[in-house]
């Protein structure tokens, strides 16, 4: 049956939801109609003129990027820039251009995952877990019907805490009300007012889920008005977050793990800080531009932090606190391919990753 590129997206998107991108970014359906049937499609982490043409040649009409290719504001489409000409390339053979990029990164499961994977690292976590994308939905209920209530707003997904799910809080307590000529009440009478006994449910979800949360509880609640709360929360989401941190099963010395990592990531080269005779057993990392997530790496006492585009003070202000190695952004992230692969050809079979993308960093 013939897909909609609409389902690979919603596919996707419930994966890694958009709302988890950071607000500088620009993941998402940024090129074409997705209501195209998809013919084939293609997985790259830049769209290039080369990815481009190779689309067009092999007959893809979706490409699927890590990286945005439009990441800052276009005032005008000439085909004067890099940018403009694939955006007119992109239009012109009917080719949707879609980017999940820092959503990607930012799940327990993504981008970071992978990498961490690839270093063989145990116990596994977000490094620097986001804040406010997390809330609260409080609720009454007759006390008949709150387990009913209760259980159709775990299996909508709200009650996860960490590793433990089914979670709320519930006290009881008396609800008055007075319907009007217009009511439909489920108890009580109109114009009079009424006391039922009640049970005030308190459950957590994350924000991507508000919506299907409402919603059932709308569709599932006994009464035509249901009173309910929905309060933002300031609370750390331990499965939403920058960067990763977990452990290696054997510690190694610097150089030995320096070495691992340079075979494990088929690296070009490495550049790293001071070597201080320290044994590696705690490693994180990110993909990508990582110098912001070094001072959560040290809290976290991490023996090593790997990412990229490190600063020459980075490198000097960390000396002895914990051990840099810079190993390039095309190369901290080429594996975010394999990940949308492996993701999508769980349900799709016409999809490949790109043969002609190519690091645009070269090393002599």
């Amino acid at each position: 049956m013939n897909k909609n590129i609409s389902h690979i997206i919603e596919y996707l998107e419930q994966i890694a939801p958009v709302c988890y991108q950071e607000n500088y970014d620009n993941a998402g359906l940024l090129i074409g109609n997705p209501n195209t049937i998809l013919r084939k499609g293609l997985i790259c982490l830049d769209v290039t003129m080369p990815v481009l043409n190779e689309a067009i040649e092999t007959d893809c009409n979706l490409i699927i990027s890590h990286h945005p290719l439009i990441f800052n504001p276009l005032k005008r489409i000439t085909g004067n820039s890099h940018c403009e000409n694939i955006i007119i390339q992109a239009i012109k053979n009917d080719i949707v251009l879609y980017a999940i990029h820092t959503n990607l990164d930012n799940i327990l499961s993504g981008v970071n995952q992978r990498f961490a994977e690839n270093l063989h690292l145990t116990n596994i976590r977000i490094l620097s877990p986001s804040h406010n994308n997390l809330y609260k939905l409080v609720t009454y209920t007759p006390k008949k019907y709150v387990d009913q209530v209760r259980n159709s707003l775990f299996k909508a997904g709200a009650g996860h805490i960490g590793n433990y799910s089914n979670c709320s809080y519930n006290m009881d307590g008396i609800g008055t009300f007075k319907p009007n000529e217009q009511a439909n009440p489920f108890v009580g009478n109109k114009n009079e007012i009424h006391h039922e006994n009640e049970v005030r449910t308190e459950v957590i979800f994350p924000v991507h889920l508000r919506q299907q949360i409402i919603h059932t509880l709308i569709d599932v609640h006994p009464y035509e008005e249901p009173a309910f709360d929905v309060i933002p929360l300031a609370n750390a989401n331990p499965n939403i977050g920058f960067g990763m941190i977990g452990e290696l099963d054997n510690e190694m010395n610097e150089l030995q793990f320096l070495q691992f990592l340079k075979n494990q990531m088929q690296l070009p080269c490495i550049k790293y800080n001071k070597i201080n005779d320290k044994p590696i057993k705690s490693v994180a990392l990110c993909g990508g531009s990582g110098s912001f997530l070094i001072q959560d790496a040290i809290r976290q006492k991490a023996d090593i932090f790997i990412s990229s585009e490190f600063k020459h003070n980075h490198f000097i202000e960390t000396e002895g606190k914990i051990l840099l190695a810079d190993i390039g952004h095309y190369e901290s992230e080429i594996q975010t391919k394999q990940l949308l692969y492996d993701l999508l050809i769980k349900k799709f079979s016409n999809f490949a990753a790109s043969m002609r993308e190519q690091n645009p960093v070269s090393y002599l």
